[in-house]
């Protein structure tokens, strides 16, 4: 008898010894099947990526009692981190995955992917741009519901950790400045400024002080110590910090950030043009297929745009209708008030045909206000997201109302107001597709939106349909000007006169937006690409359903996905098609 078979025999006979002395075997634990290891993955993932950025634009968590640790040390444990997050994800099958984790996985792969990237191409050396910086941040959990006295000593907290979050920003962007690793030069001259509004201001009137204008629920005692603390810690621990960044950035920084504008200029500048284009596009698209695209469809929409200025009636060629649109003062808001009143006008028409377009209507509401002032004078004309639409009503003359249903419609709702919220709502989703925003997705969805506000009736007039075709050229300007800029060896002035060639933007959005390219790239391609990706997935479902296309169940189940790769929105929608059309909330249809 062979040894293994004397093994089994012997085995066999204590099996049955102890089942007829009626002894139990030892239980032994099954192996966590991938579905298991997949879902405890990325959920201390989750957890430990909540734990390292905090609060940040987040109204759902609490306010913290401290800013996130940012300095290399902490950069260098996240990549480690992130990359044995891949290294864990290449060891689960995604075959023996169930069709829900498949999906997951297909969502949090790339997610993680990017993160990667952004550690190893050390992202963090450069934390601003035209349109974003890193101190801006402190704006959004400024202005967030306080509702408790912790909440304020956090904040304080928060604040009395200013000047050490400072001093490890200045060195990361010292080591970016030692190796070329900065925004163009061109794209920070002037953003200082933004400082200014709270070093040169009282502590009250900075907005480190918003908090504590309106305390409801907080005892007049509690309120009294807490606004002296408050204003202690913005004089000793904030003003110093903004003061000493303003001098570095003055003397040190800007004068020595490069002076070129292509991020293939950067070290290793193909490879980090190509991450940023997988980043925001979640496509693995050559800059140059991207430019050729570009072209093709601003000389369509042109086309189109021509045909609607005559409808208007307007005697000239497209050159002095863009003239007459930048200058004649029926078409801009005369004040502030009436720039945000017609806003209003138009979000609430649009709530008027809701039903018509959705089924799922997310609970959550939105305020719309201007874009604060530190901000105004180099932000974009609007930016909308959970609970929020935000204005610029800085610079009238710059603010076309025949572009504001567009905008509008974009930021607020159906747009911003309506995807992320959604996605929010949906709790049967990981924690990581809850929260998490893929540009592509959500501005793509934006950018549709507008397009949808055909459908629904908002263009009242020639000069509002105008005013999209403008919005989506623009949209579709920025395919060229980004690839042209960061891989074509473009100029700052041929991007802005390309813009002046073909769209109607007013020549300080103009420029604004071109600074905006040039210093964040890639990011500018996500809107075409994203509505395209979405109007192509609609017009097949269109053609094969026919009679049996049902324009809300399309709407909610793009929706429904919360934000996801492009290649997988297309994925659902050939479901959505496979099942006849049928949404994810058959009941509301």
């Amino acid at each position: 008898m062979h040894r293994k078979q004397r093994l089994f025999c012997l085995i066999t006979m204590m099996t049955l010894c102890l089942s007829a002395r009626g002894q139990a075997l030892p239980q032994v634990e099954p192996a966590p099947s991938a579905d298991a290891k997949l879902q405890a993955l990325y959920t201390a993932e989750w957890q430990w990526r909540d734990a390292q950025f905090g609060d940040e634009d987040s109204s759902a968590q609490p306010i913290e009692d401290h800013l996130p640790a940012i300095n290399a040390e902490a950069q260098t444990s996240r990549l480690r981190y992130w990359e044995q997050v891949l290294h864990d994800l290449a060891a689960i099958p995604r075959a023996d995955l169930s069709p829900k984790e498949q999906l997951n996985f297909d969502i949090y792969l790339p997610q993680i992917e990017a993160l990667v990237a952004e550690q190893r191409f050390r992202e963090y050396e450069k934390p601003l741009n035209s349109d974003t910086t890193f101190w801006s941040g402190f704006g959004y959990t400024a202005r967030r519901p306080f509702r408790s006295v912790e909440d304020y000593q956090h904040w304080i907290a928060q604040m009395r950790d200013v000047p050490r979050f400072f001093q490890d920003e200045m060195k990361l962007m010292r080591a970016g400045l030692k190796r070329g690793f900065t925004p163009p030069r061109v794209t920070l001259l002037g953003r200082d400024t933004s400082l200014t509004a709270v070093t040169d201001v009282p502590p009250e009137q900075t907005l480190f002080y918003t908090p504590f204008k309106e305390m409801p629920g907080i005892s007049a005692d509690e309120q009294t110590r807490l606004r002296a603390e408050g204003l202690l810690a913005i004089r000793e621990a904030v003003q110093p910090a903004h003061a000493q960044l303003l001098q570095f950035l003055r003397e040190d920084y800007i004068p020595h950030a490069r002076t070129t504008l292509a991020a293939e200029d950067l070290p290793n500048g193909k490879a980090y043009y190509r991450s940023k284009i997988r980043e925001f596009t979640t496509l693995d698209m050559e800059p140059a297929a991207i430019h050729a695209f570009g072209l093709a469809e601003v000389a369509r929409l042109h086309h189109e745009m021509l045909i609607v200025m005559q409808e208007t009636g307007f005697q000239g060629d497209f050159a002095a209708f863009q003239q007459f649109l930048r200058t004649d003062p029926q078409f801009y808001a005369k004040t502030p008030d009436e720039l945000l009143m017609r806003a209003a006008w138009i979000a609430k028409r649009f709530d008027a045909k809701a039903a018509q377009f959705f089924g799922y209507l997310p609970r959550a509401r939105f305020a719309i206000r201007p874009v604060p002032d530190e901000l105004a004078p180099f932000y974009t004309s609007g930016r909308g997201g959970p609970g929020v639409y935000l204005l610029n009503t800085y610079n009238l003359p710059g603010r076309p109302l025949y572009n504001l249903t567009a905008l509008t419609l974009h930021e607020s709702a159906p747009g911003h107001a309506f995807q992320m919220p959604i996605a929010l709502e949906h709790a049967d989703q990981p924690a990581f597709r809850q929260h998490s925003y893929i540009s592509a997705f959500g501005e793509g969805w934006a950018l549709y939106c507008e397009h949808l506000g055909i459908e629904m009736g908002m263009y009242e007039t020639p000069y509002d349909r105008f005013g999209m075709l403008g919005y989506q050229i623009w949209r579709a300007a920025r395919l060229v000007v980004d690839t042209g800029i960061h891989s074509q060896g473009w100029t700052r002035e041929r991007a802005i006169q390309y813009f002046r060639e073909y769209t109607a933007l007013p020549e300080h959005e103009i420029e604004t937006e071109i600074d905006r390219y040039i210093g964040w790239p890639g990011q500018a391609l996500s809107y075409y690409l994203g509505e395209t990706a979405i109007l192509k997935a609609r017009a097949k479902a269109e053609n094969v359903l026919g009679a049996k296309f049902n324009i809300r169940a399309f709407n909610d189940t793009v929706l429904a996905l919360g934000s996801v790769p492009l290649p997988l929105l297309e994925a659902r929608i050939e479901r959505f098609i496979a099942e006849g059309g049928k949404g994810p909330y058959p009941e509301l249809e």
